[in-house]
């Protein structure tokens, strides 16, 4: 099945007109985005833009083929103008199933937000859904096979690939595709980093993708013109370094925000009578996904021993602190009576649990080394020993980022 992504952008395009904003006046010649239009194998087309002719033109195709047009969502604005020769844009009742002369099978999926999802089968029996911008697939149940390729709003709908992934719809190997991209996002590299994290890309408006069987095996990858390329394969291992109020939490939420089932192990636990505490918590239960599960435990070799859903650990400097507490690290004579061999025999433990980690985990962690040396032997020794417990986890993490200001910095390996 081949795939030209005529534009790739939200409804209104990108950059938006008359936006002042910064993203917006980033996205100037190869970062800018047509509102998104797919035209599959030359014959159906998929939202009826303004400029769709032209932008096929441009990829090297023609619309004279085109014997079905259908859109997915309600287009805001001026009408837009149907070439000559192209047939009237509908929409498919939810449920109905069109089958085409092409040979093409095209399903239309009730979604949880206004517009039509479609599920369209090839005359090769290749898999391709196409859900339009701010929507999910609504009353999923069940076990799906898995599609080919998937072409959805990734960064507006994040729950919404969490719920394909549990469904079976997204696989290891379907390739996912992010459209509907607005000035609500960095563009650029960070979009792509932040895409792979999540499994999935975006690629420049008129790219022409093809799903195909590699020779040999049952994996299928995805080609453009200068070659074949697989999806992103995501880290099973991560850590996220960065100081207070960095948004290191927010970076390591983000990266799991597109899978269900995450299990979320909070180190602090609770503190009675420290309201603000309290607030801190809230604020973090209040961001996560509502599939996700919470444990409150410092316990955390037994958890990454387990098989199971990813795992979010934050944070290791509270680890840290519940283990210096159980050595009485914090007392001199205590830490050299053997508070220091303790404490370096459970660090070891937990490097050599991350090591042998069979599920994803992304851990959190403080960088506290940059700052005001503390005044205090105690307040040192944490500060040094935090260091080793960073640098010991991060030695057995595919990757490491150090979020500075919102920014997030991956650190080479």
């Amino acid at each position: 099945m081949d795939v030209t992504l005529l534009g790739t952008g939200a409804p209104a395009g990108l950059p938006r007109t008359d936006c002042p904003c910064a993203r917006c006046a980033r996205a100037l010649g190869a970062g800018a985005r047509a509102a998104t239009a797919l035209l599959v194998d030359g014959t159906l087309l998929f939202d009826l833009t303004p400029g769709a002719a032209f932008a096929a033109a441009r990829a090297g195709h023609a619309l004279s083929g085109v014997r079905q047009v259908l859109l997915s969502h309600p287009h805001e604005g001026p009408p837009v103008e149907v070439p000559p020769g192209l047939p009237q844009p509908a929409r498919v009742p939810d449920g109905r199933e069109l089958a085409l002369m092409s040979g093409h099978r095209v399903r239309a999926l009730a979604m949880d937000a206004p517009g039509t999802g479609y599920a369209v089968t090839g005359p090769e029996g290749e898999r391709l859904l196409y859900l339009p911008p701010g929507g999910a697939v609504a009353g999923m149940r069940g076990t799906l096979d898995p599609f080919d390729t998937v072409v959805m709003d990734v960064t507006g709908r994040p729950d919404g690939v969490a719920l394909l992934r549990r469904a079976g719809a997204i696989g290891e190997d379907t390739v996912l595709l992010a459209v509907h991209l607005d000035h609500d996002v960095p563009q650029g590299a960070e979009l792509a980093r932040r895409l792979a994290a999540a499994g999935a890309r975006a690629v420049p408006d008129g790219t022409a993708v093809r799903t195909r069987p590699v020779p040999g095996t049952g994996v299928r990858e995805l080609s453009r013109d200068e070659g074949p390329y697989r999806a992103p394969r995501v880290p099973r291992r991560t850590l996220v370094l960065g100081g207070a109020r960095s948004g290191k939490s927010v970076e390591a939420e983000r990266r799991l925000e597109t899978y269900p089932d995450v299990v979320y192990v909070a180190t602090g636990g609770t503190r009675a009578g420290d309201p603000e505490w309290a607030e801190r918590v809230g604020a973090h239960r209040e961001r996560r996904p509502a599939s996700w599960r919470t444990v409150e435990t410092c316990d955390l070799v037994p958890l990454l021993a387990e098989e199971g859903p990813p795992l979010l650990v934050d944070c290791l400097s509270l680890w840290l602190t519940d283990a210096m507490d159980e050595v009485d690290a914090w007392d001199d004579t205590a830490w050299a009576g053997g508070g220091r061999e303790a404490l370096r025999k459970r660090v070891a433990e937990l490097v050599e649990a991350v090591r042998c980690a069979r599920r994803r985990v992304v851990l959190v962690s403080n960088e506290v080394g940059s700052g005001v040396v503390p005044a205090t032997a105690s307040g040192r020794r944490y500060r040094d020993e935090l260091g080793r417990v960073n640098a010991g986890v991060s030695g057995e993490c595919e990757e490491a980022v150090l979020v500075v200001a919102g920014r997030v910095l991956p650190l080479p390996g």
